[in-house]
């Protein structure tokens, strides 16, 4: 669903374009929607980023004259969304042309498992892979948890109906034999989480994103917090019942106040696309993507965004590529 300042966005881009010099009338006006997360998490400022990269509405000065080095005539919004599950949704259906999602909820969606049991999604497909997100179990500050099992009772947010945290979170806990209903479960977003924690509305979060996450860095220079470490056996039943992620801490300084790596699990970030986008439209994408003025707004944009390399663009990639990405990594190499 468009925001209203999306939409404000996207109005004010159509009338920019409709007062231009008439030469520029030849050049069509292409809109493309990158489905994000909410506000507070990493989804939303790469999409941004991502939307800015590849974006070159008609009229603006070209790229080997110092202006925008995306698509020609190309308009991408970033819109927010309730991230992986949503966005797999929102392509399929057509409601947007991309989006962001988890690599485990993209496998299981292609090929109809888990959530998508029995409506397989085959509209789907990659355009790269990005950047590793990892489980955050969040604590209010000075607390402790003895372990997955005390979460019983507690008041605990799973992250929001139809994200892929929440399917990956009740996976997990499932191997402890916990439920929704064994504990006094809220469905939040991001800054909600942080907000209600700040507030001492809650006991704990999960929220799976890529470091630094806005509002646990919020949350953690302010009230503070903690970060639960798995142990080994958990971090062990989360790759067994999820086996598309793999054991990665989140490093010590990731958020202040961090004195210590917290042990975790991560899965890729990735970026699909519909199969009814025409190829050559997504392979101007994954050129513009992979530009290097794309890589200086990667880098200086956000310090998950440095993450995103072309040498990675393929990992844990396990549906089709779209023709039109295919046909660029073949020309430059990177794939076979």
């Amino acid at each position: 669903m468009t925001t209203r300042r999306e939409f404000l966005t996207t109005a004010a881009l159509a009338s920019m374009a409709a007062t231009l010099p008439g030469q520029v009338f030849a050049q069509e006006m292409k809109f493309f929607r990158i489905g994000t997360g909410g506000a507070g998490g990493t989804y939303f400022p790469i999409g941004g980023l991502l939307a800015n990269a590849i974006s070159a509405p008609p009229g603006s000065t070209p790229c080997d004259k110092g202006g925008a080095c995306g698509v020609p005539g190309l308009v991408a919004i970033a819109q927010t969304s309730n991230a992986s599950v949503a966005n797999c949704t929102g392509v399929q259906t057509g409601q947007m042309e991309s989006g962001l999602a988890a690599a485990d909820i993209v496998y299981q969606a292609y090929n109809g498992l888990g959530t998508f049991k029995d409506k397989k999604y085959e509209k789907l497909r990659v355009i790269a892979n990005l950047f590793p997100e990892h489980l955050h179990l969040v604590l209010p500050k000075g607390a402790k948890l003895g372990g997955i099992e005390d979460l019983r009772g507690k008041r605990v947010s799973v992250f929001q109906a139809g994200s892929g945290t929440q399917v990956a979170i009740l996976e997990f806990l499932k191997q402890f034999n916990i439920e929704k209903k064994d504990m006094q479960t809220s469905e939040l977003g991001p800054q909600q989480s942080a907000d209600r924690m700040a507030d001492g509305q809650l006991d704990a979060f999960f929220i799976i994103g890529g470091t630094p996450l806005a509002a646990i860095t919020q949350l953690a220079s302010t009230k503070g917090m903690e970060l639960y470490s798995m142990k080994d056996s958990e971090i062990e039943k989360f790759l067994t019942a999820l086996p598309y992620y793999y054991a990665d801490p989140i490093k010590a300084g990731s958020y202040e106040g961090q004195k210590a790596e917290a042990k975790s699990v991560a899965v890729g970030a990735q970026w699909i696309v519909s199969s009814d986008v025409p190829e050559q439209l997504v392979y101007d994408v994954t050129t513009a993507l992979w530009n290097n003025n794309t890589r200086k707004l990667l880098d200086n944009g956000h310090s998950k965004a440095k993450e995103i390399q072309l040498a990675s663009a393929l990992k844990a990639v396990k549906i089709p590529l779209h023709p039109g990405a295919e046909k660029f990594y073949k020309e430059k190499g990177v794939l076979k």
